[in-house]
């Protein structure tokens, strides 16, 4: 009986030393549980500022101008101030055109009146009274600006050309009254420059123009349907300079501010308000243009990815080795956790965490501050600190990290598409373009890694065809 104890003793002994001295250690460590509750909805702004000329057509200026000066436009119905009195017509569309940087404008007129012609002296009144009609076309000449949303003009008359000669017929002689049209026509003149004006001023507000473009842009869009991402803008204020006249076109030379947003899992409840919008005058125009553009690199790609980093890798350090067979990652409170299968002097999975960041050169995500997680470091510690410190670590730190040019590339495409020539509403037109990209942060959603980098550029939102 003895002998049986011992030999059994005997082979506990054996069988305890070559365990103690097998280079292979089974661990089990514990696995960090996924925690995205502080990323859910991630919001990221960038304030902006979009050159935005109104542009607005002088074929649309006659347009508007024609629709709000029509028929009757001046009427004097009394003959003792200057022996004339009148009414006076537009007769047909008023042609207007750009030259010189000016509005030029020929409006052709009908006048009907009548004229008190003869002598009254010494009590004697040997008058008569003529009916006359007349045709013809005033050449306008007007400076443009701007002021309280409003392009004004300040017209002046350049010429009349008569098709006919003012005259009435007397006895059967025709007699010439250009003298006394003239001076009635004189008289005339401011009257009907502050009547174009005033039309003009009416036709050209462009405040609901403006108002209606920034209203379509700040309705949020859906840019990538995959991770539920938004991008809109929230306008702060606007910007003038000075309106000018060339190529057929009036330019009033105009900036937005706003702040430009991404929205990462909801909806953003952005409310534009109209009536919040002030228009400032600045003799400069900054124009500087920032947005976020989001790359989505899943969690499957990305551990993908840096399993190839470890392949073929062997971790050594004096008669110890370690291999990565698989790599897994995922989110826990705002870091990256990186679950490593070991095979070799030490078998199990253990798990690595540190914080995400972007490396502009490379285009890569990386990892930060890396080092084992506690309950990991606290087993592996007790095996020997071999693995859990020092070169392997640094090496292994190095194999995390993963390009995300092509998701990159997908993410400045989305935005180029808004930049060229890109209409949300009909007489307003997006053209521009991005200059550069600099890294702003990483996030971890529980979908994918995402990196914001803030892509800079010029835009210009152009507002044209008025109806």
């Amino acid at each position: 009986m003895k002998k049986i104890l011992l030999n059994i003793v005997l082979v506990a002994t054996i069988a305890t030393l070559f365990s103690s001295c097998s280079s292979t250690k089974q661990v089990m460590a514990l696995k960090p549980l996924p925690d995205y509750s502080s990323t859910e909805v991630v919001y990221e702004k960038q304030l902006s500022f979009i050159n935005m000329p109104v542009e607005v057509a002088v074929k649309d200026l006659q347009t508007q101008t024609n629709k709000y000066l029509n028929g009757l436009i001046y009427e004097d119905n009394s003959l003792d101030d200057d022996n004339l009195m009148m009414k006076v017509y537009k007769q047909s569309n008023i042609a207007i055109i750009e030259k010189d940087g000016k509005i030029v404008m020929d409006l052709p007129l009908k006048i009907t009146g009548k004229v008190k012609y003869g002598v009254q002296s010494f009590g004697l009144d040997l008058t008569d009274t003529k009916d006359f009609y007349l045709n013809g076309v005033i050449r306008l000449s007007s400076t443009v600006g701007l002021k309280d949303w409003k392009i004004l003009t300040n017209t002046n008359i350049q010429n009349i050309t008569w098709k006919d000669a003012p005259s009435i017929v007397v006895a059967g002689k025709t007699v010439p009254i250009t003298y006394l049209i003239n001076p009635a026509i004189s008289i005339f003149k401011g009257t009907l420059s502050k009547l174009v004006d005033d039309a003009i001023a009416q036709s050209l507000d462009i405040k609901p123009y403006v108002l209606d473009a920034l209203q379509s842009f700040s309705e949020p869009t859906k840019v990538n349907e995959e991770y539920d991402t938004w991008f809109t803008m929230q306008p702060v204020e606007i910007y003038a300079t000075k309106a000018t006249v060339a190529n057929q076109k009036i330019t009033v030379n105009m900036g937005l501010k706003t702040y430009l947003e991404t929205a990462i899992g909801r909806k953003p409840s952005i409310t534009f308000d109209r009536n919040a919008i002030i228009l400032k005058s600045v003799d400069k125009m900054p124009d500087e243009f920032k947005a976020n553009v989001a790359a989505f690199a899943p969690y499957s790609y990305a551990s993908e990815v840096v399993t190839k980093n470890f392949a073929g890798q062997k971790f050594t350090s004096g008669s110890k080795s370690v291999t990565v067979n698989k790599v897994d990652l995922w989110g826990k409170d705002g870091r990256m956790i990186v679950a490593l299968n070991l095979s070799g002097s030490v078998n199990g999975d253990f798990y690595l965490t540190g914080v995400p960041a972007y490396n502009a050169q490379t285009k890569e995500i990386y990892l930060d501050q890396v080092d084992f997680v506690l309950d990991s470091k606290n087993k592996l510690l007790k095996i020997g600190n071999w693995l859990a410190h020092g070169l392997i670590l640094k090496k292994m730190s190095d194999a995390c990290r993963f390009s995300i040019a092509d998701q990159l590339a997908e993410g400045q495409k989305t935005m180029s598409g808004y930049l060229n020539n890109y209409q949300p509403i009909k007489g307003v037109k997006v053209n521009g373009t991005l200059t550069g990209i600099a890294p702003n942060k990483v996030i971890l959603t529980p979908n994918a890694i995402v990196a914001m980098v803030v892509a800079t550029g010029k835009v210009a939102v152009s507002i044209d065809g008025l109806e």
